[in-house]
């Protein structure tokens, strides 16, 4: 309590006093203190060894992680290159550092200082400097990089090298996580892409394996086949508290499926190790056989408390179809979710009813206090249930039904100029209501069936169309499709990345993640109230009002979440006593390791 009370003084008294901290968090609180040996969710009993094979969806055909061009393969940011810190998978929003060995916060939150770890190296033997990491930020804050990272670090301005070891970033604005957005940053070795190019113009330099300071390397590539990566041998950080018990397999190799259902009999088969699981039916009723009965295979659900965000069909705003937010409510009142999760997901999901779903910052009852006072400038400009009616998903369950909902659809079509002639909805230029929905997963077909011919009682031809990963990422990326399944993930502490989603900068931007094509100045507005957020108090109105304004924008069609991760996995593993809290089944995965006995 006394280092607090003394921290809170000099802050005020010394704007530009620099504090050093082995880690950072959201509201300066931290789980681990300093000289600390590991993190909770890992265990000091895991032993290294041994091979772990998994599998990946579609394809790929570029080793570089960080353009926009091409699809890299699983595994590679992840375990080829190391950050300046990482998070805590037991904390909402904490990193402590990795390759940075201190980090130091302005007094005035104006810059952040890093002080690399003299041992951090790279896999070729060379140190990571602060010269390495100039040059990740700004090859990832220039045009060379995917936009998502220009679009994430806009208010960090420019890195100014002020030692041998230290690196100072410096912020257009206070911002209370730029200092975390910095520390995340995937530091790349100069050496290597100055030598081989960072763009993918030259087409043999992208499929060379990279050079990273991560706790593996790449040993084997079959371009759109399979990966594999084995321990780096001299793998710098392998006893760093951040990094001790964890990565602990031997080799890890990744095999390539076209679908899901072809994946699961290989995994049945024994072709690969761990399989985590999206599809309610291969759940429920397809994880049978004599594997599973003997135990060599396991099945079991892992709790989490992670944002589960907005999964949803995402309506592609920029097609003059979808402009009136009448006709995407319309569209929303035909998916019978009841329907669907009884008779397809055997009941398993729970309906979205927020861009935060299972979170805090999910928006309920009706605005008050601070959120009211975030809204009231834009009254005029809202639709008025922002303000009177709670977020509240279509539902089926009586006393509503399937029939009175398309009722409510067919009068909202009207108002919007819509009618239905001779069994087609047209306009009054004659032209047809039809559209495509994108997909690639085919276990979404059946989904789509049923609100297809909900559609077609409207008079709405609406067609579903699978394409392979390539042609999928391609059209995702450039916007060039009508409707889009898509999740929109969230963190426990929203922030910059909210700008890449909602923000009208964002919304022509080739990669972005704003796929719905979101152009509104309150949407704006209150995005910046979230990234400019001061305290936790301030973050969450903000985020509960930007919920209800996207809410009833009508931008996608909700979908449903699991508070828990489904997983299958080989009997080989063992693992911690203890879970994280947030954390994404990959993460998981890397705490766990091969009992030697098996």
């Amino acid at each position: 309590m006394k280092k607090l009370i003394f921290t809170f003084v000099v802050f005020f008294a010394l704007p530009n006093f620099l504090f050093a901290e082995h880690g950072i968090s959201i509201d300066g609180k931290l789980k681990y203190p300093p000289g600390f040996q590991h993190f909770e969710y890992v265990s000091e009993k895991a032993i290294k060894g041994g091979s772990l094979t998994l599998h990946g969806l579609g394809s790929f055909d570029k080793m570089n992680p960080f353009t926009l061009k091409g699809v890299a393969p699983g595994g590679l940011e992840e375990f080829i290159f190391e950050k300046l810190a990482v998070p805590s998978l037991d904390e909402p929003f904490a990193e402590y550092g990795l390759i940075a060995r201190d980090i130091e916060l302005a007094g005035d939150k104006l810059s952040v200082t890093f002080t690399l770890n003299e041992n951090a190296r790279f896999s070729d033997g060379t140190p990571v400097t602060v010269d390495d990491v100039k040059y990740s930020f700004d090859v990832l804050k220039s045009e060379k990089a995917h936009p998502s990272y220009q679009i994430y670090m806009k208010d960090i301005t420019h890195a100014e090298i002020t030692g041998e070891y230290k690196i100072r970033f410096h912020f257009a604005r206070q911002n209370r996580e730029l200092h975390m957005i910095a520390a995340q940053l995937p530091v790349m070795s100069k050496k290597f892409y100055e030598k081989h190019g960072f763009g993918t113009k030259n087409k043999d330099s992208v499929k060379i394996p990279p050079v990273g300071s991560g706790p593996y390397i790449v040993s084997d590539v079959k371009f759109g086949k399979s990966i594999s990566y084995k321990r780096n041998p001299d793998y710098w950080a392998t006893d760093h508290p951040a990094r001790k018990g964890m990565f602990n397999f031997d080799r890890i190799s990744i095999k390539y499926y076209q679908d899901q259902t072809v994946s699961l009999e290989a995994f049945k088969s024994g072709d690969f190790d761990f399989m985590a699981f999206n599809i309610a039916k291969q759940w429920a009723r397809d994880l049978d056989g004599k594997r599973f009965e003997s135990g060599e295979l396991i099945k079991k659900t892992f709790s989490h408390k992670n944002n589960s965000g907005m999964q949803g069909f995402v309506f592609n705003t920029r097609k003059p179809l979808f402009q009136d937010p009448r006709v995407r409510m319309a569209i929303g009142l035909a998916l019978d979710f009841e329907w669907t999760n009884t008779t397809l997901f055997f009941d398993q999901y729970t309906r979205s009813n927020s861009y935060f779903s299972n979170s805090d910052l999910a928006a309920t009852g009706l605005p008050e206090g601070k959120e009211l006072e975030l809204l009231e400038p834009f009254r005029d400009l809202l639709p008025e249930e922002v303000f009177t009616t709670p977020l509240t998903p279509f539902s089926t369950n009586p006393p509503s039904s399937l029939r009175k909902n398309l009722r409510i659809a067919k009068k909202l079509l009207k108002e919007a100029g819509w009618e239905v002639k001779n069994g087609v909805l047209q306009n009054k230029n004659g032209d047809k209501f039809s559209f495509e929905i994108l997909l690639v997963s085919p276990s979404f077909t059946r989904v789509m069936a049923p609100f297809v011919k909900n559609l077609e009682k409207l008079g709405i031809r609406a067609d579903y169309r699978k394409v392979d990963t390539a042609l999928y990422v391609d059209r995702y990326k450039n916007f060039e499709f009508d409707m889009i399944v898509n999740w929109f993930t969230q963190t426990q502490s929203p922030g910059n990345e909210q700008r890449d989603y909602w923000h009208s900068t964002s919304a022509d931007r080739i990669g972005s993640r704003n796929l719905a094509g979101i152009k509104d100045s309150v949407v704006d507005e209150l995005v910046d109230a979230i990234i400019y957020a001061v305290t936790q108090e301030e973050l969450a109105a903000a985020s509960k009002a930007l919920d209800r304004v996207l809410w009833y924008g009508y931008y996608v069609v909700p979908n449903w979440y699991l508070p828990y991760h489904r997983l299958a996995y080989s009997s080989k593993f063992k693992q911690p006593e203890y879970l994280p809290l947030y954390y994404s089944s990959d993460q998981l995965l890397m705490t766990w390791w091969i009992d030697p006995e098996k």
